[in-house]
């Protein structure tokens, strides 16, 4: 049995002797709060005894510093991860019981003043001035922590900093609480006539989903496996309606309303900013990442509008014009729930590509099998199943071999929505590993979605986009799971968060080349490969709305950035709800009805303490980079192993052991090109 750093060992309580096999098959709500009372008991002795060591070196105060809170930490994200994805009312309760106590601890852990004062005192010494350069950036970048987070305040500004950052902790579990349960809330029984034009795979699930229930009709839920379909292709313009209508209001249903909880946020973060000396919440989180500041990632935010806008005007015309000439000059103007259905219609009409169409070619068994292929070919890596212990039966788990054949990692994948499961796709770790004194120890993490679903003797099988998001989450791992830092808080993820979407949104990539597609784009009857018509139709198509959907990216990140640089939430009235409708008006086709509040579900931005919060240009920032970065393989090959071998070596296994800007230019030899994403997007002018 491994045990975790910090974990108390002989216990009866599966979360105290995790182990790297996680025993979720024993796992309950019951264990999380006596383990981590445990652990927090055992790591404060150790902070202790690090606090009121002699003399030291970096083997017994930094490396100890490094791994002190490994056992809470993962105890942490396990629970929350079970909160995620089989929630329950004992787990929700399990999960706030434990909020407090670990957030007045990480607080405190910075507050120490012994610990605090150890680690300057260690910085004076020549041990910490002979320090090779990975180790000497994680102190480095250890003192600039303890200093943001408020190791230099006062005493009461200590002891305010611990009651707000407590009161988020709450607050924002409180948020993503009320968005899971709203999500899950809503369903609705319809006769099978009001599904006209909806693709019959969803006919059959939501005919199977009502069966189950003991229900008569169709099952329909705001899962995005049905919702987006309906608002796709649904006939009846009520129902679109009614389901856009019950998909934009979650959040803001009596007795789980997070409207209220917004401007206690922003109150929140506003203030912790102010007490670590900051002018704002974004100037706090992004002073250590590429963007530097919240000012800056705002100009970048409004260059890209500016810059897209004209092709977004134009697209919108165009669709506009479409309509008129299919549904007649005295038709109702374009609503919210109309236009994704319209636009569909448009691109069948413009591309002769309906992307149902694509949908039998990728079954997701296979997308898997030629993802773990592509990675091989181009990384060097074997991708295998195994078996562990999982929290639901569809978990699946596997082992991930170097080309010596070390074990390097595992993970865990879970794909297909349920009402206990919050919505959207996501990575995370568990374990951290990396190299060790004889040898190296394995990573372990995890990949989620809300994929299609299988229904009946039909396989899932997923659209497009939902191949894109596996490769996208399955590039998160990679980053994970190929660290090779000796440092566990500089390794994998623990990037600058404008950096970290580069290694996953790279692989997108792949989806559209066709000596990759050829490798899994296989339909799952017959077996014959994606067709070339249907190739050239689906890459002419690309970049069909491509300034639409940049604008609806631009939207999360500007109103994000208002609401945390721009808005005073301490003004008379202050109204973020009111804000964020105006906001992100400029950025949509379509007016918005009255009361819109989809700030309120915007788990990204308020779902825990920091988040995405005043982040979200990261996904666009990282496009940049990542259009740029994989113009390299567009020209080396995108089997190139040299270049696979080039990119593990100065990004995937470097984690955050060198300037992000730095691990770049390594790659690329260059500083970014920042017109790569709009080219790729066919958003410059011929």
């Amino acid at each position: 049995m491994t045990t975790l750093q910090g974990a108390p060992v002989q216990s009866d309580n599966p979360l105290l002797n995790v182990g790297f096999r996680i025993p979720f098959d024993r796992i309950r709500p019951e264990h999380a709060e006596p383990a981590v009372d445990a652990l927090l008991a055992a790591t404060r002795e150790r902070l202790e005894t690090l606090a009121g060591a002699g003399e030291r070196d970096y083997a017994n105060f930094m490396a100890d510093l490094d791994t002190l809170t490994e056992g809470l930490d993962t105890v942490r994200v396990i629970v929350s991860h079970l909160d995620s994805v089989v929630s329950s009312p004992e787990w929700q309760a399990a999960k706030r019981a434990i909020l407090p106590k670990v957030t007045e601890f990480y607080t405190g852990l910075s507050l120490h003043p012994g610990l605090w004062a150890a680690l300057k005192g260690f910085a004076e010494t020549e041990a910490a001035r002979s320090l090779d350069p990975v180790r000497a950036r994680h102190l480095r970048l250890t003192i600039d922590d303890f200093r943001r987070e408020g190791a230099d305040l006062p005493e009461e500004g200590k002891a305010r900093l611990l009651e707000v950052n407590t009161r988020l902790a709450q607050v924002t579990n409180d948020f993503s609480k009320n968005v899971l349960e709203s999500t899950a809330a809503w369903e609705r029984y319809v006769d099978g006539s009001r599904l006209a034009g909806v693709p019959e795979r969803v006919k059959e699930a939501t005919r199977r989903d009502a069966e189950a229930h003991g229900k008569e009709g169709h099952r329909l839920t705001l899962h995005q496996p049905v919702a987006e379909p309906i608002l796709t292709y649904a006939d009846d313009r009520e129902l679109r309606r009614e389901v856009w209508l019950a998909q934009n209001s979650v959040g803001t249903q009596e007795g789980r309303d997070n409207r209220p909880l917004v401007l206690d946020i922003l109150k929140l973060r506003r203030e912790q900013a102010r007490l670590l000396g900051f002018r704002d919440f974004a100037d706090y989180v992004l002073e250590d990442r590429m963007a530097g500041g919240g000012e800056r990632a705002l100009t970048f935010e409004r260059d890209l509008e500016q810059r897209v806008r004209p092709f977004f005007e134009r697209e919108n015309a165009e669709l506009e014009a479409f309509y008129r000439e299919q549904a007649g000059g005295d038709a109702p103007p374009l609503e919210a729930w109309d236009v994704g259905h319209w636009a569909e219609k448009q691109r069948q009409a413009k591309y002769d590509l309906d992307e149902e169409a694509l949908r039998p070619y990728f079954e997701l068994d296979r997308v898997l099998a030629g993802l773990f292929e592509i990675v091989s070919r181009v990384f060097g890596i074997t991708v295998r199943q195994s078996d562990a212990p999982g929290w639901h039966p569809e978990v699946r788990y596997y082992d991930i071999l170097d080309e010596g054949g070390t074990h390097v990692a595992s993970f865990y994948t879970d794909w297909f929505p349920r009402d206990t499961k919050r919505s959207g796709a996501w990575m995370n770790g568990f374990v951290t590993g990396g190299p060790r004194e004889h040898g190296v120890a394995p990573h372990l993490g995890l990949m989620c979605g809300n994929m299609t679903p299988p229904s009946g003797d039909t396989p899932a099988l997923l659209s497009l986009r939902e191949v894109e998001t596996v490769f996208h989450e399955f590039g998160h791992l990679l980053h994970h799971a190929l660290s090779r830092v000796p440092v566990r808080s500089l390794s994998g993820t623990r990037v600058a968060w404008d950096f970290v979407e580069l290694p996953s949104q790279i692989m997108e990539n792949w989806v559209t080349e066709r000596e990759a597609l050829d490798l899994f784009a296989r339909h799952h009857r017959t077996g014959e490969r994606l067709p070339d018509d249907l190739f050239e139709r689906l890459i002419a198509a690309r970049n069909y709305r491509a300034a639409t959907a940049t604008m609806r990216q631009l939207s999360f990140g500007t109103v994000d950035l208002v609401l945390h640089v721009e808005f005073d939430p301490e003004a008379p009235g202050a109204d973020p709800i009111r804000v964020a409708r105006e906001v992100m008006g400029r950025f949509y086709p379509y007016r918005f009805p009255e009361g819109y509040a989809r700030i309120a579900q915007f788990t990204h931005l308020f779902s825990n303490p920091v988040g995405y919060g005043a982040g979200y240009y990261s996904y666009k920032w990282a496009e940049v980079l990542d259009a740029d970065a994989f113009s390299r393989f567009a020209t080396e090959g995108v089997f190139n192993r040299e270049t696979g071998r080039a990119y593990v070596d100065a990004i995937l296994s470097r984690g955050n052991s060198a300037d992000a800007a730095d691990l770049y230019r390594e790659f690329m030899g260059r500083d970014p090109d920042a017109e790569a994403l709009l080219r790729r997007s066919g958003l410059v002018e011929a």
